[in-house]
């Protein structure tokens, strides 16, 4: 039976396909927003910056992105999700400001120091190999570059300040861990990292 439980939750959240991935986009897009937006206001991407948004799901997080940045990237492996995020942001990638990309955090197909901010919500938990994604990540970015992340606390993979160790093993400095708590009588706390891609000496 959990094998099956597993499946519809991985066709629904974890790489949406089908009809329960569709169904998981409009839950994500509803469950998700405010943090989705909370974490673009603490990154504060700058109207000339470059913003890779991780599995962006529905698209709130990216277009609220998009409204602030000059450029901003979101890459999924989920056909559908980028689907709802090309529905979404429609004006945007007409205009050229959102670009869509299939890949995964340890593989993002961007090129080397070419974003300024990096974004993932809820999905840190969904990544096979988090040493190689944190890698490709510190690679993308440029150096003074900032990473935010967030999860439901309950989902991380591991505590957050492990999580932070691992982001510091990976090359990431001055690293930041807090929780928020979205609005909402069911909203789940978050737990949230910042941290930067070092300048070179």
């Amino acid at each position: 039976m959990s094998s099956v439980v597993d499946e519809a939750l991985d066709r629904a959240f974890g790489h949406p396909r089908g009809l329960l991935g569709r169904l998981g986009g409009a839950l994500m897009a509803h469950g998700n927003a405010a943090t989705e937006r909370h974490v673009v206001e603490v990154a504060k991407p700058g109207d000339q910056e470059t913003v890779l948004v991780l599995g962006p799901g529905p698209g709130v997080g990216l277009a609220e992105a998009a409204g602030r940045a000059r450029l901003a990237v979101g890459v999924d492996p989920s056909d559908e999700m980028l689907e709802l995020c090309r529905q979404r942001c429609a004006d945007a990638v007409r205009a050229g400001s959102v670009v869509l990309r299939a890949g995964t955090a340890a593989a993002t197909g961007q090129p080397e120091t070419s974003m300024d901010v990096v974004l993932s919500v809820n999905n840190v938990q969904l990544w096979g190999d988090r040493g190689a994604a944190f890698a490709e990540l510190l690679r993308v970015l440029r150096p003074g570059g900032r990473l935010v992340l967030s999860a439901h606390e309950k989902w991380l993979p591991v505590a957050r300040h492990d999580l932070a160790a691992e982001l510091e093993a990976a090359g990431f400095t001055d690293l930041q861990t807090w929780v928020w708590d979205p609005p909402g009588p069911i909203a789940a706390r978050a737990a949230q990292l910042r941290a930067w891609r070092p300048l070179p000496h």
